[in-house]
């Protein structure tokens, strides 16, 4: 399963990068495997923790999604900025999009699965007798799908943007629950919370109670943490590499 970082030059450089092997990088090393795995745990058992400390009368779709959906987007990142930072061992052209729109069907599929578990497990143990168990779920489930894909260009912009994996994982919780803390300390700015951080779209999403407003405020994180992340991130990739590319040809010539 463990590949060397060789292999995964070989295996997409220059303009062989495809999505499909971009996929299969998301599952060339133990590592990543072990990641992919604990995600899916992780929103098992916020499903089977849901159901055992809720009243199963009062259980809902959206009580169940929002620890399910909320606790794999916390791993979900680190996926993104591991399959991004192998751009930077690329010996040709690094081709960005092939690796984004892998990451996005990985965090489709992920947030698929938690609304397969959200679902499952209201069906198991609820009588039916809650107001609506199901209201707004196609709503959530939707949600729940983007919000791991939110979560994962997140991972995507600061791996391109970040050189140490480490460093850029731990910044894909600390600076969006960082930001929501800081705007949520001062009431007047409070009210930005919605259009700036991550956090409260996901809370919109998975509660199903989305509306115009709430949607264009899902948009305005999506244009700041996804798209505006990624545009720099792929900037300062595209920069470095020809700032190297034109010191290996400096090297060259002075050994010439």
């Amino acid at each position: 399963m463990k590949r060397n970082s060789t292999d995964t030059d070989q295996a997409f450089a220059g303009s062989g990068e495809t999505i499909r092997s971009a996929i299969q990088r998301i599952v060339m090393t133990r590592t990543r495997c072990w990641l992919i795995a604990v995600t899916l745990l992780a929103g098992l058992a916020a499903g089977v923790m849901t159901t055992a400390g809720v009243p199963a009368a009062d259980l809902t779709f959206a009580i169940l999604s929002e620890p399910v959906q909320s606790l794999m987007s916390v791993t979900v990142p680190f996926l993104g900025v591991l399959l991004v930072g192998d751009l930077r061992r690329t010996v040709g052209p690094a081709w960005i999009m092939p690796s984004l729109l892998a990451a996005i069907l990985l965090a489709a599929a992920i947030g698929l699965f938690g609304v397969l578990v959200s679902a499952v497990a209201l069906a198991i143990t609820s009588p039916g007798s809650a107001p609506g168990p199901w209201l707004n779920a196609g709503t959530i489930a939707v949600g729940g799908v983007l919000v791991q894909i939110v979560a994962q260009l997140v991972g995507t912009g600061l791996g391109l943007l970040l050189r140490s994996p480490v460093v850029a994982s731990l910044a894909t919780i600390v600076l969006p629950l960082g930001l929501w803390l800081v705007l949520g300390g001062v009431e007047i700015l409070r009210p930005a919370q919605a259009w700036l951080t991550p956090y409260s779209s996901v809370r919109n999403l998975l509660s199903g109670q989305m509306s115009v407003m709430t949607w264009t405020q899902w948009l305005a994180v999506v244009l700041i943490w996804c798209v505006g992340l990624n545009v720099m991130g792929a900037v300062r990739l595209k920069r470095s590499r020809s700032g190297h590319a034109l010191a290996s040809e400096g090297s060259h010539d002075s050994e010439r």
